[in-house]
């Protein structure tokens, strides 16, 4: 087998280990703040906030940039607080707990706003104020735990490699998961992962694998959810929002961005069925394009009371350009690579009125909004939501309206 090539390395200092005096500014997308050294090439700089000087160590250099990361606050930003929890910096989970709230909530919003204006090359009037979260903690109901295959620990690996660290207590885990922590511990043995979810709203839980040991049924294959006054039946390798209430807020932008009514859906990458379900009533019909065979058939049981739902099983850039019928509206919510170009060309074909676009990465949403821009959409609004409050994830809601005939894109 041919050798993979390791990424370039830099020439000239700094140099892995070195340890920089910056003066960063504005956090861009991960979390890091930007700083530049004095050659002008730039620095990533973890666990410091905008307008600090801190001094940094470098943990990678590359020819054109370095990452480093704050080891000690020569001048403290108002807006930095103590973390939480006692392996921030060492555990790569969070990113954020340095901040205050609100000082996160304005740097995503921030970082949305530059995303579009630098990649996607759109004006940033169309980002509405970032809808936080009422509850910045405790939030989290999915965690996939890492394990010591020795003593059986159960925890997160370290940022910077492959050390275990042991976790008892997750702040940002939901209670139900921060209690079940200590009752894991020393069951992980032989394990590669430990998956656990819990539904605060159905009671339901999974934990996968089966741990034989432990006090309590484990090995569930599905879970039930409740989401807008739903139920959902989750399988173990199937996605579903991480945040609850945050996800609430998400369907209601969504509702907010569709048509009140329609003949044709297309819900694209489906998931378990969520938005073609919460969203059916308003539709003739509605299908759901889903490519993972767990997530679809969990759709198949979620969507059977929904008899206008057509499920269809399949890579979205090879169903939608084969539909037979051009829809009134398309709900798009991507993994983070975004769309592939086919994609966006039916799009463009079938000129639905409406399309609407949940995002987890800012960037791929400004590359395919100027692409759809370009095809003859309009950007009504993009709405930032923390769906992961205390790190540098953002999700985003977007709503494009087809242009008169006569307008060019703009």
């Amino acid at each position: 087998m041919p050798r993979r090539s390791r990424p370039p390395v830099a020439s000239a200092p700094p140099f892995v280990g070195d340890t920089l005096r910056l003066r960063v500014g504005p956090l861009v997308a991960g979390g890091a703040a930007l700083a530049h050294l004095e050659d002008g090439r730039v620095a990533l700089v973890a666990h410091a906030a905008p307008g600090e000087l801190v001094e940094a160590s470098v943990e990678r250099a590359h020819p054109d940039y370095v990452e480093a990361v704050t080891v000690r606050v020569l001048e403290p930003s108002p807006d930095r607080v103590a973390p939480r929890c006692p392996l921030f910096g060492e555990c790569g989970g969070c990113q954020l707990q340095h901040l205050t709230y609100d000082a996160q909530l304005a740097a995503k919003e921030t970082i949305v706003r530059e995303q579009l204006r630098r990649i996607g090359r759109l004006d940033d009037a169309v980002v509405r104020p970032i809808v936080g979260a009422t509850t910045p903690w405790a939030y989290r109901n999915h965690l996939r735990f890492s394990t010591g295959k020795k003593f059986g620990d159960v925890g997160f690996i370290s940022r910077r490699g492959h050390v275990l660290l042991k976790v008892e207590c997750c702040p940002i885990a939901n209670p139900w998961v921060s209690r079940l922590l200590p009752r894991l511990q020393g069951h992980g043995a032989g394990l590669h992962q430990l998956q656990v979810r819990h539904s605060e709203a159905t009671g339901d839980y999974l934990i996968n694998p089966a741990l034989p040991e432990v006090d309590l049924p484990t090995g569930q294959r599905a879970y039930t959810e409740q989401l807008a006054g739903h139920r959902f039946q989750v399988s173990a390798s199937a996605f579903f929002q991480v945040n609850a209430a945050q996800a609430e807020e998400m369907v209601r932008l969504v509702g907010e961005a569709l048509p009140s009514s329609g003949h044709l859906l297309v819900d694209a990458f489906a998931g378990v069925g969520t938005f073609a379900v919460v969203f059916a009533p308003r539709f003739n019909r509605v299908i759901a394009i889903e490519e993972s065979h767990s997530a679809g058939k969990d759709a198949l049981v979620n969507t059977a009371h929904a008899p206008n739902v057509d499920l269809r099983v399949g890579k979205v850039e090879d169903v939608l350009p084969l539909l037979e019928a051009a829809p009134d509206a398309i709900l798009l919510d991507p993994p983070r690579p975004g769309c592939y170009p086919s994609v966006i060309e039916a799009i463009a074909r079938f000129r639905p009125g409406a399309v609407v676009y949940v995002s987890c990465n800012p960037a791929t949403l400004a590359r395919d909004l100027r692409l759809l821009v370009e095809g003859g959409y309009g950007i009504d609004h993009v709405t930032p939501v923390d769906m992961f409050p205390q790190t540098g994830h953002i999700e985003c809601v977007a709503r494009l309206s087809l242009r008169e005939p006569s307008a060019g894109p703009g």
